[in-house]
């Protein structure tokens, strides 16, 4: 989590520092993921140089009064199981697919972030949920590991 905050205020300074471009740019919500993006992979190709101890994998939940424990450890698993089947796509599939899913972005305007034919997006957009498909079959299924 502690990564991930100080992804988020590397890319607020990048955007800062590079603000005076606002202007030639036509997708700023794409622009300002884009440089998300880079800048998550700048600091994954540096991690291991980078001493630290880890605090854990503990996830603190919200208290609810409707949800039981089960249904948080459950959904835990489950969130669990997502982040495992997402790792494990290929790098392309994995760029496109969170670019849709978490960017909010059409095809198009991933195909213009990442300076590729539009159905170059879709091919690996389909390959990366057939993948997770497969990863994430119900346990009545035989799981494959596509990957």
């Amino acid at each position: 989590m502690e990564d991930a905050h100080d992804a988020l205020q590397e890319t607020f300074i990048k955007c800062w520092r590079h603000r005076d471009q606002l202007p030639e740019i036509e997708n700023v919500r794409a622009w300002i993921f884009r440089i998300a993006v880079n800048t998550g992979r700048d600091m994954r190709m540096t991690a291991w140089r980078r001493k630290r101890q880890a605090l854990g994998d503990e996830q603190q939940a919200v208290p609810s009064n409707e949800a039981t424990p089960a249904f948080h450890a459950q959904r835990s698993e489950q969130m669990e199981h997502l982040r495992i089947a997402v790792s494990e796509l290929r790098d392309e599939e994995r760029e496109v697919f969170l670019l849709r899913q978490n960017g909010d972005l059409t095809y198009e305007a991933i195909a213009e972030t990442l300076s590729i034919p539009l159905g170059t997006v879709k091919t690996r957009m389909r390959m990366a949920l057939t993948h997770l498909r497969q990863y994430l079959a119900p346990d009545d299924q035989p799981r494959k590991n596509p990957l």
